[in-house]
């Protein structure tokens, strides 16, 4: 037992602090309550992500309005006749309740408002003229999920094109057959600026091409009769634009932005970062490649749903490496998954239970190795190229659905994939620097208070992707 004089020492001792600390988060409010916040963050995330796994439980089988991450499509396939132009389209039915037109098969009424809302925004035009609808829109059988119309244009008689070998001498009288000379969309631009829009065109000489149609590029100049296969070869889109669709795919596609700086956020040094973005880069670019020539297709409910999950066991285990690498986190996730599985294995849900529960295996070695290794960073860029190859088949959604003809996958795939990296390095080339400077305010407390919130913040939002793939409506 302490003496009376060095308890009223320690008692000062005490004082003296409790005052020094008060005048201090006084003068310093914004960094201590940044540093109180971070240690409480750090003390309930692990049972946060528990909550959050029962909320997946008590979630499943229930109705979820969210999509994946894949873009808002649509696609048009024409074949010119004489007088005009027969148009097919398809667009998911999602896509229709942006504007309140469900168009269910068995509901004529909506049908017939849907097909009549895409034949008035999908216009074929022959010089300055609008080519007009002739006969009535069928609906015709798609695929589940999907909604298919059906209908043909005739352009006003003698309207050619100005120019080239279809126009008519000076003096000659006007033609009587319609050259149709370009293609306009404004499908959903009003509800979805982002909205792609893909239309093929069978050309006379039977090659098929294509162009993605968008807000800011949303017509189409047909070639003109008589061009040649020049002009065939021209009128696709270039690999510039398949640049710009992928640098436009990936600065959109939250979730692989948000993949990508959870594994930044722990890389120490300029070598790490290297290692982590390189090897998530080639394992994205093969699996991209595979999916889009048809060498392997998975099931794109799984793959969306793992590509969720991917986002929240980085965050995750950054919360981890920086919280004492307790038990509660490996644990809570792991058996999340296990939970899961067993629902799927009762048939809830869209994803398989084998992936389900190859995740909760795939975790628990992840986190053994980790707490074993010395050199952690070689893991996390193992990590990254293995999620990478899930986020691969993701980045390849877009370009299946627009159906390439062979001969056109190449340039496609090549420039997709040019545009998905720049893009990539773009973040990479903001975030990064970002993060170094905020190691150097307030000694690191910004950079540490960035690194749990960032990680908290990617982590639930991971879990919610998760969460909605694997038991949302499809």
């Amino acid at each position: 037992m302490l003496d009376p004089a060095a308890q009223t020492t320690s008692s000062n001792h005490a004082n003296l602090f409790a005052i020094f600390s008060a005048r201090w988060c006084a003068t310093h409010r914004v960094v201590c309550v940044a540093v109180q916040f971070r240690l409480v963050l750090r003390s309930i995330l692990g049972p946060l992500i528990a909550l959050a796994w029962l909320f997946t439980g008590l979630s499943a089988g229930l109705p979820s309005p969210v999509a994946a991450h894949t873009k808002s499509v649509s696609h048009s396939s024409w074949r010119f006749n004489d007088d005009g132009a027969r148009v097919r389209l398809r667009i998911p039915r999602l896509e229709l309740t942006r504007v309140g037109l469900d168009a269910p098969p068995e509901d004529p009424v909506l049908s017939e408002q849907a097909g009549r809302y895409l034949a008035e925004r999908l216009v074929l035009r022959a010089g300055d003229s609008r080519c007009e609808l002739t006969g009535e829109i069928e609906r015709r059988r798609a695929d589940e999920g999907w909604a298919s119309f059906a209908w043909e244009y005739r352009c006003p008689s003698g309207a050619v094109r100005s120019g080239g070998p279809s126009s008519p001498a000076p003096n000659a009288p006007a033609a009587s057959s319609p050259a149709p000379s370009s293609i306009e969309t404004a499908i959903l631009l009003e509800v979805a600026p982002s909205h792609l829009h893909f239309a093929r065109l069978a050309l006379e000489s039977g090659r098929i091409t294509e162009r993605v149609l968008t807000e800011e590029s949303p017509s189409w100049q047909l070639p003109r009769a008589g061009d040649g296969r020049a002009a065939e070869a021209a009128v696709g889109s270039s690999i510039a634009s398949y640049v710009a669709l992928g640098v436009e795919h990936i600065l959109t596609g939250w979730d692989h932005l948000a993949f990508v700086l959870a594994l930044l956020i722990l890389a120490g040094t300029l070598g790490e970062m290297a290692r982590v973005i390189t090897g998530f880069t080639i394992a994205h670019s093969v699996t991209l490649a595979l999916a889009v020539l048809g060498f392997v297709q998975p099931q794109a409910a799984a793959v969306e749903a793992v590509i969720g999950f991917s986002v929240a066991l980085v965050a995750a285990e950054n919360a981890w490496a920086l919280g004492g690498r307790g038990r509660v986190i490996p644990l809570a996730t792991a058996g999340g998954l296990v939970v899961c599985g067993a629902l799927a294995l009762l048939g809830w849900g869209r994803v398989p239970a084998a992936t389900l529960l190859g995740l909760a295996v795939f975790t628990a070695c992840h986190f053994a190795l980790l707490e074993r290794s010395d050199r952690p960073a070689r893991i996390r860029a193992a990590l990254a190229f293995a999620f990478g190859l899930v986020h691969g088949f993701g980045f390849a959604g877009i370009l299946g659905e627009m159906q390439l003809p062979t001969e056109r996958l190449a340039p496609a795939l090549f420039g997709f994939n040019v545009g998905v990296e720049l893009g990539q390095l773009a973040v990479v080339a903001l975030a990064w620097p970002l993060l170094r400077w905020l190691e150097g305010l307030a000694g690191g407390r910004w950079h540490r208070f960035a690194v749990d919130a960032g990680s908290a913040v990617i982590c639930g939002t991971g879990l919610f992707w998760f969460v909605t793939r694997t038991f949302g409506a499809s």
